[in-house]
């Protein structure tokens, strides 16, 4: 590929976002670029404190726990009281309670302020999503998705390399380093990014009022909480590069630096490759695409029983990674679409709950089949979880219409969406 047609290829990818989004990914890029707690936990607890896996897991547990919570509560926080206000209080409190958890020394303590962590940095996800929804036009939201993830991955490709060494030199430096960019993140958010909450319109008189979209009507549609069950599926195996991946390592002798090595891996290929990926893939046929990336994720683990050094760990996380850059834009976009205008902050809230209850029971689930039964078998549970949720996906997507006659032409009373599900 020449320099002209990657340059161009570039400023496709870029091109015609609005202001608004770029503060936004600005603020996630600095969020994550600080990212130290969610990579870096279990080797703390295991390497630095001597504890075992399942005490890391627990305390890993309690943090997906507070997230879980936090979850449909910031959604409704979004909806109600505005994108840009959950923003603020969900990264002002994060950045305290890492502070908080780089000085823990009692084990109670620290499984409490870890599920306080999690309340606070789960909290974002669904003003986030919400936003980026909001200011986007629908034909350039998985392109922005895309672009959000590759700013995550740049991130956190940047800040595991050099948290993996600064974990050998200081775990606190980390903490208070992860709550320092935080801090900055929400003065970022002040500063530059303006509430985007949809106004509701005017009710026309004596016609029939917008109806309410509260948690009910989330939890009442079938299809949306289909995908979100398919989520957690395939949110259990990723979790496990940052759970159950560590632990494996730990116990085979490598240090904290030799995981942040081989994990950087991810976001070093997402970095690279999510752009022009997400160029051929947005507009193929999503059922195809998350077949594809559930397999890819199972089989991507899997393969990790096999590794025993780091090029074999690399070569594996490679793979696992292909199926990322595939699932990331693809379901999220579905998720969108899915979603009433005036719902957003529930819908992604109840989507969140996804990773968050994955993010609990990963480490439950990597530290006692790692305890009792050894990695191998942590790895070929991936390889079924990766199956399942092909399967999954599959059954739930072979009927679904290209148009959503329910787009067109809404019910009374039921939520308007904004563009029809292809497929």
């Amino acid at each position: 590929m020449s320099i002209a047609t990657l340059r161009r290829a570039v400023e496709q990818s870029v091109s015609g976002l609005p202001r608004a989004f770029w503060w936004l990914w600005a603020s996630t890029l600095v969020n994550r670029l600080g990212a130290f707690v969610a990579t870096f936990m279990v080797l703390y607890l295991t390497l630095e404190r001597g504890e075992s896996a399942t005490y890391a897991g627990l305390v890993v547990a309690l943090h997906g726990l507070g997230g879980v919570i936090s979850s449909i509560g910031a959604g409704v926080m979004t909806d109600r009281l505005g994108r840009r206000p959950t923003l603020l209080i969900a990264q002002t409190s994060t950045a305290a309670t890492v502070a908080l958890l780089g000085f823990m020394r009692d084990p109670a303590a620290i499984a409490g302020v870890a599920f306080l962590v999690g309340m606070a940095s789960n909290a974002s996800r669904p003003a986030v999503q919400a936003m980026m929804a909001d200011i986007v036009r629908p034909e350039d939201r998985v392109r922005a998705f895309s672009l959000n993830y590759w700013a995550i991955n740049l991130g956190f490709a940047v800040s595991s390399a050099l948290a993996g060494f600064v974990a050998e030199y200081s775990y606190l430096a980390g903490f208070l380093g992860e709550a320092a960019m935080t801090l900055l993140c929400a003065v970022l958010v002040f500063v530059k990014i303006p509430e985007s909450r949809p106004e509701r319109a005017a009710a026309v008189p004596g016609g029939p009022k917008e109806p309410e979209v509260g948690l009910g009507t989330v939890l009442a549609d079938r299809r949306f909480m289909s995908v979100v069950g398919l989520s957690f599926l395939i949110a259990l195996i990723f979790q496990q590069g940052f759970m159950g991946l560590p632990a494996a390592m730990a116990t085979s002798g490598f240090s904290s630096s030799d995981y942040g090595t081989v994990v950087a891996v991810n976001g070093v290929l997402i970095v690279a490759l999510q752009i022009p990926v997400t160029r051929v893939i947005e507009r193929r046929d999503p059922r195809s695409l998350l077949i594809v990336s559930a397999l890819l994720a199972g089989y991507g683990f899997g393969l990790t029983a096999f590794a025993g050094s780091l090029a074999v760990y690399a070569l594996t996380v490679t793979v696992w990674t292909l199926a990322e850059i595939v699932n990331a834009p693809t379901q999220t976009g579905l998720v969108v679409r899915l979603s009433p205008v005036h719902g957003r902050g529930r819908y992604q809230g109840v989507y969140s709950t996804s990773w968050s209850v994955a993010a609990l029971v990963a480490p439950l689930m990597s530290g006692t089949i790692i305890d009792r039964w050894g990695a191998a078998w942590l790895w070929a549970a991936c390889a079924v979880l990766g199956t399942v949720t092909a399967l999954g996906y599959w059954l739930l997507m072979r009927g679904l219409p290209r148009e959503d006659p329910a787009v067109r032409a809404p019910a009374a009373g039921a939520p308007k969406r904004e563009t029809a599900v292809t497929g």
